[in-house]
Formats: C-alpha cells, sequence, structure tokens
C-alpha cells in the first residue's frame, strides 16, 4: 500500500513540474511571443481640388466579330454623351438573314428600337408524293 502512495506521489509532481505545452521554459520548446502590429496614423494632406463629380459620363465603342467556322457573324457599336445613349447591332440569323437593331435611349423618350430585316428566309421545296409500288416495281 505504501508503494502504491509512493507512485502516487512522484506522478503528482510530474503532471504538477510538467506545465502546459505553450509554457515558455528555460529548456526545450516554447511558443512565439504574441508581436502587436504597428499602428499607422491618417496624415491630413490639404485638398486643392476636389473635381467635378457630376461631370457628364461619355464613351463610345465598336466590335464585330467573323467566324465561317461557327458562323457567328455579328457587330455592335453604341455611344453616350450624358443621359443620351445610341448604338446598333447586327447579327446573321440562322435562316440566313440579317438582323439589324438600331436603338437610342434618353431621359424624356426612354428606350426604343427599330428592328429591320435584310435578306429572305430561304423556303424548304416541295418534296412530291412518293408511291411505294411504283418506286419498288410491284403492280
Amino acid at each position: 500500500m505504501l508503494s502504491v502512495q509512493v507512485v502516487g506521489l512522484f506522478v503528482l509532481c510530474a503532471v504538477v513540474h510538467s506545465g502546459y505545452i505553450g509554457r515558455a521554459s528555460r529548456r526545450g520548446y516554447r511558443v512565439a511571443d504574441i508581436q502587436s502590429y504597428p499602428e499607422y496614423n491618417q496624415v491630413a494632406v490639404p485638398v486643392t481640388s476636389a473635381g467635378s463629380y457630376n461631370s457628364p459620363p461619355k464613351y463610345q465603342y465598336d466590335y464585330s466579330v467573323s467566324d465561317p467556322h461557327t458562323g457567328d457573324h455579328k457587330a455592335q457599336w453604341e455611344t453616350r454623351d450624358g443621359d443620351v445613349v445610341r448604338g446598333a447591332y447586327s447579327l446573321a440569323e440562322p435562316d440566313g438573314s440579317t438582323r439589324i437593331v438600331e436603338y437610342t435611349a434618353d431621359k424624356i423618350h426612354g428606350f426604343r428600337a427599330v428592328v429591320r430585316k435584310i435578306g429572305f428566309a430561304p423556303h424548304p421545296q416541295g418534296y412530291k408524293e412518293l408511291n411505294s409500288v411504283d418506286y419498288y416495281g410491284f403492280h
């Protein structure tokens, strides 16, 4: 019984002396110190000119694609000056015709588009009825 008490006392001393993993000690490994980052203060700079943030938007662009491999043929252009937008696009339809859309947009009239179609779609040719008796030579 005394030996169990002695072993228990040694185990208790070992646990108390061991500490926890993150504890810094004079020997062995230790956890890195936590470093704080420097604090940066804003420097006041005098503003010479704020500029006009209400200047009217203005842009223009255009592009076109012509891919004979996929049959993708299209083009588009658009301009904007203030609150008025004008543009157009065209594309080749699957039926062989070309669709052209011209549009404008402004505060007074809203969005308006004019759609035109150039070319005619080829209509399928009529097929004559086939009489199977005549075709196979049966009479």
